[in-house]
């Protein structure tokens, strides 16, 4: 007799301080916005080297998601040269898929010009959930919480408005 397959973890809102339990959370957020995720998902981290971006039954749900009405808008530092490296089918999908993905670079500055304590990483699907990566091992996750969703949108497209354009689809060479 074989065993039944262990369900998914259930995406709980909250904090988590282990990471492990980061890349549990960044996991299951990700696959839940590419399933259920509206117009729109917001991304933003320094090199994107610790998301799951080359997961199979992840890409194939981004794919399932990336119809012409949607937009995947991307922020990193180091305009993606690690992401290139570390995610080489995340970066075949993009090329597939590069009429819905809007990829920038911004200065890691502007994050410092905060007031308040910005999160390293960031994860933003407006009316599903707002996940906060603060640092490798902590991490906050808030579901349908309009209050915490305009914030990050607030501070995602103020960052995105200081970037330039990065990540292309395809390198044009002579």
């Amino acid at each position: 007799m074989t065993p039944e397959p262990t369900p998914p973890a259930v995406l709980q809102a909250g904090l988590v301080e282990s990471s492990a339990e980061v890349r549990q959370m960044l996991r299951q957020a990700l696959q839940r916005a590419a399933e259920e995720g509206g117009r729109e998902l917001c991304w933003l981290a320094p090199d994107f080297a610790d998301w799951p971006l080359s997961e199979p039954a992840l890409l194939e749900a981004l794919h399932r998601w990336a119809l012409p009405h949607r937009k995947l808008r991307l922020l990193s530092t180091h305009h993606y040269e690690t992401l290139r490296r570390v995610h080489p089918r995340f970066v075949q999908w993009r090329q597939t898929h590069d009429h819905v993905v809007q990829a920038r670079a911004y200065d890691p500055a502007d994050l410092a010009e905060r007031s308040t304590p910005a999160p390293m990483g960031l994860l933003l699907a407006p009316g599903l959930l707002t996940l906060k990566l603060w640092t490798p091992a902590r991490a906050s996750l808030s579901l349908h919480d309009a209050r915490e969703e305009a914030m990050a949108g607030e501070w995602f497209d103020a960052i995105e408005q200081r970037s330039a354009d990065s990540f292309a689809s395809s390198t044009l060479g002579l």
